[in-house]
């Protein structure tokens, strides 16, 4: 690997070297992505020990999107684990580049973290799913046209989304449907005719996250598991225009409840 290919690298250990030093905690074991609709998650899962302004954070920047907080969180599990709440997650769409995207998760990996939780607010393809409906991640389609990996560096995705953390989480709620989830560029909605592309192609959810994470992850070693909160029907599917207002407006109302469902999965990892 280069040098110019190392920077991200170190950008990320620097990040968790001064997590480390703002929180006096060591290392991490579980790292949260935080997407629309699945804030409320971090209450429940333990106590937050330390709270951190994530522009303070090196590489990070504060969230450009509403309903995403800027912050990064320690939280201590009953069980003794601690967690890392990415909650100043950057989009693909922000236009800072993939490195920016991923740099989150592979601040995590350098804090310790083995297994990193995705979620994501996103339109649902199945007319069965509705708002406010958790979708386990099977697969995803990169439809972003491209890589958080560099250069030469080849990594095996076939079992991308852990089997034993979707079997976990089904222990919790045994009625929990999966899909494939495909990742668009944004920051616009896609129109019918993507929708039916994706369908076409093999997805029941999509957004504008997640799948760039995923890849940057699994290029660490850690152990994937990604849900989403179907927040609408895709366009196409949809029988009322998109908004972004909407996307709030039923993670909201879901969030009790696929917060408490997150929380549970989590404990149990």
């Amino acid at each position: 690997m280069s040098e110019s290919n190392d920077e991200p690298f170190q950008l990320a250990a620097e990040a968790a070297a001064a997590i480390a030093g703002q929180t006096g905690v060591e290392s991490h074991d579980i790292a949260l992505v935080l997407g629309s609709g699945w804030g409320e998650a971090a209450e429940l899962i333990g106590e937050t020990t330390h709270t951190l302004d994530a522009a303070t954070i090196p590489g990070f920047h504060s969230s450009a999107v509403v309903g995403h907080t800027g912050t990064i969180r320690s939280i201590l599990t009953p069980a003794g684990q601690r967690v890392l709440v990415l909650g100043a997650r950057t989009h693909f769409y922000e236009g800072r580049g993939v490195r920016a995207v991923v740099h989150g998760v592979r601040t995590a990996a350098a804090a310790g973290c083995s297994t990193l939780v995705l979620t994501n607010g996103c339109g649902g393809l199945n007319e069965a799913w509705a708002p406010g409906t958790p979708v386990l991640i099977s697969d995803h389609l990169n439809l972003t046209a491209t890589s958080p990996l560099e250069g030469a560096t080849f990594v095996d995705l076939t079992d991308l989304y852990s089997a034993r953390l979707r079997a976990i989480a089904r222990e919790v709620d045994p009625e929990l449907d999966e899909g494939v989830y495909a990742q668009f560029t944004g920051p616009h909605y896609e129109t019918p005719a993507e929708v039916q592309y994706a369908r076409r192609i093999g997805a029941d959810l999509v957004g504008m996250s997640t799948a760039l994470e995923a890849i940057a992850a699994r290029h660490a070693g850690m152990e994937v598991f990604g849900v989403s909160l179907v927040t609408n029907l895709a366009a196409g599917i949809s029988p009322v225009p998109l908004s972004h207002a909407e996307v709030i407006e039923a993670g909201q109302a879901a969030g009790p409840r696929i917060s408490k469902l997150l929380a549970e999965i989590v404990g149990r990892i």
